[in-house]
């Protein structure tokens, strides 16, 4: 097989794993919220990981205006799954967190996440999912190099 074949296998499996991780988002949101957005349910989930945030982070990390955050972020207020409070170092800021029921749900959603993967894979050793695990990293941290 050569290099071009390769890379055109590559791709056509990512566009595959693209659309599957699309369906699960949208399938993990409406179980957080019946109508949770699932670009909304990205900025959540960073938010369950990393703890509260300026929108000015949050649209430098999602790479996207400040509008639109400020869209996503009252879409998520409006549900009841951030609170903004002042931000104790810039008074003038506000940072957005999410709330302890929120956080409860994406840890129920994300258990059921899990549970699927288990299943899933079960045919896959341990060290077939590190393998995977590894070359993923490797994949991405390439990804982000210059270029």
């Amino acid at each position: 097989m050569t290099r071009t074949a390769a890379l055109e296998g590559v791709e056509s499996e990512l566009r595959a794993m693209t659309r599957r991780i699309k369906r699960v988002i949208a399938e993990r949101a409406s179980e957080v919220h019946p109508e949770l957005q699932p670009s909304s349910f990205l900025i959540l989930g960073w938010l369950a990981e990393n703890g509260p945030a300026r929108g000015t982070g949050l649209a430098c990390q999602f790479n996207i205006d400040k509008g639109a955050i400020s869209r996503q972020v009252q879409h998520l207020a409006d549900l009841g799954l951030v609170a903004r409070t002042p931000d104790p170092e810039d008074g003038r800021a506000t940072l957005i967190s999410i709330t302890p029921a929120a956080m409860e749900l994406m840890e129920r959603a994300h258990r059921e996440q899990r549970r699927l993967w288990e299943e899933r894979l079960a045919g896959w050793s341990g060290e077939e999912l590190q393998s995977l695990a590894d070359q993923l990293h490797r994949f991405n941290g390439d990804l982000d190099g210059p270029g």
